[in-house]
């Protein structure tokens, strides 16, 4: 089927926000994506007729209640989870992080060794370094190829061994875009004993995540970066984490989920993060699945990867016409189905910062910087303060937005380099 575009953008209301009359080319998306109309819906109605806190008997309470299980059952069939109870929603994906390792450091000892990749947004770096520095464990380090532009199982079994308590990898890189082969990753670590911790941040607004058929132990994403609002959600295996001491409080409850989510839970994002699930779900309905929502989910999926990877090679051939200019990831169209539509670059002699400043001046939304990809950029040897030009395609832009862009780019650069003449 031909992918619905304008009725998809007809659900976005920001889309058609102005600035001076201006139109919005959000290409911003890796950091964040703008939400439907039923996502502030429902957030909402939530404040307005169901805003008290949980465990009470009055008819506020018990409909709050109800808000928050509807939350885990949708997020348990977004990620084709086994039950709602493996579902951990909290702030953000990195203090979830955070919070989980902590509580997986109480098993571990002084020698014992954890994997972290150079292919990670830092929050899923920074945690398990700070861990190891806590308790005098051994970090290891898992460089991507620079061929390739993903982790390669090779290079994992190589840096095994029995004293690896946990490796901690990405789906998808927030700065090349590359998928990772992360059910591959997980099962030659779980061979070794190790437990598996996959951020599947960037990865969950492009592709149908699986958290049983990956294999994996722990799997994070995060509702903002797939039209959802500001929370994070973790995925933890249901045996597994029925064994785990979090920290909490003395008093508060032992059942899961609620002894890994502290405090009063954000239940109005919550009712967001619901009607964000049931986006995909009536997308999925839209394209002919008539089936359970994690069956429309999945066709919801189906035809928007289709969709994107149009845009996606799209901007790649366009962007690999300017002389100078270097993308960092996969630009073969034979491997587009192994990348999200996420696209960094540099361009010899001009600062990514000076490109976006002036593109950010033309209303299309895009960053620069590392954007987190700390390990990337030096792995690469691009300096840490410039860092890249980024830009990111969701399902909601159109193949006129991509040419306007490839437009801007080559005016700023022109520009740019006519002024450095």
């Amino acid at each position: 089927m031909n992918f619905p575009i304008e009725t998809v953008r007809g659900r976005f209301p920001a889309l058609s926000l102005t600035d001076k009359g201006r139109r919005r080319i959000y290409l911003d998306n890796p950091a964040g994506t703008q939400v439907p109309q039923a996502v502030a819906d429902a957030v909402s109605r939530c404040l307005l007729t169901t805003n008290a806190n949980l465990s009470g008997f009055f008819e506020t309470t018990v409909a709050a209640q109800t808000v928050v299980d509807d939350a885990h059952a949708a997020m348990a069939d977004f990620l084709g989870a086994a039950s709602p109870e493996e579902i951990i929603v909290g702030a953000n994906m990195t203090t979830l992080t955070y919070h989980m390792s902590r509580t997986l450091g109480r098993a571990m000892k002084p020698g014992d060794e954890i994997i972290v990749t150079r292919m990670d947004h830092e929050g899923n770096v920074s945690p398990w370094l700070q861990l190891a520095e806590d308790l005098g464990l051994v970090v290891r380090f898992l460089p991507f190829d620079e061929k390739s532009w993903q982790l390669e199982e090779a290079a994992l079994r190589a840096l095994l061994s029995e004293r690896t308590r946990l490796v901690a990898l990405n789906y998808a890189s927030n700065l090349t875009g590359s998928i990772n082969r992360a059910k591959a990753l997980t099962a030659v670590a779980k061979q070794a004993g190790a437990l598996v911790y996959v951020d599947a941040v960037q990865f969950a607004p492009h592709g149908l995540v699986d958290v049983q058929g990956l294999g994996c132990d722990f799997l994070v994403c995060s509702a903002y970066k797939f039209f959802g609002p500001h929370m994070g959600i973790l995925w933890g295996q249901r045996d597994l984490i029925d064994t785990l001491k979090p920290y909490k409080c003395r008093c508060s409850s032992n059942g899961l989920p609620e002894r890994f989510e502290l405090g009063t839970p954000q239940i109005e994002l919550m009712a967001g993060l619901t009607a964000a699930v049931d986006y995909f779900a009536d997308l999925g309905a839209a394209a002919g699945e008539g089936g359970a929502r994690r069956q429309r989910i999945a066709r919801a999926f189906e035809v928007s990867i289709a969709y994107e990877n149009t845009l996606a090679q799209k901007l790649i051939d366009g962007l690999s016409g300017i002389s100078g200019l270097a993308i960092h990831g996969i630009t073969d169209p034979g491997r587009i189905g192994e990348r999200v539509p996420t696209v960094s670059f540099t361009i010899e002699g001009i600062a990514p910062e000076t490109i976006v400043r002036q593109m950010n001046g033309e209303n299309i939304f895009l960053w620069s910087g590392h954007n987190y990809a700390w390990e990337i950029v030096h792995q690469l040897g691009i300096p840490a303060g410039e860092g890249v030009v980024r830009i990111g395609i969701a399902h909601y832009n159109t193949s006129d937005e991509i040419d306007e862009t490839l437009e801007s780019v080559r005016r700023v650069v022109a520009m740019l380099r006519q002024q450095r003449a």
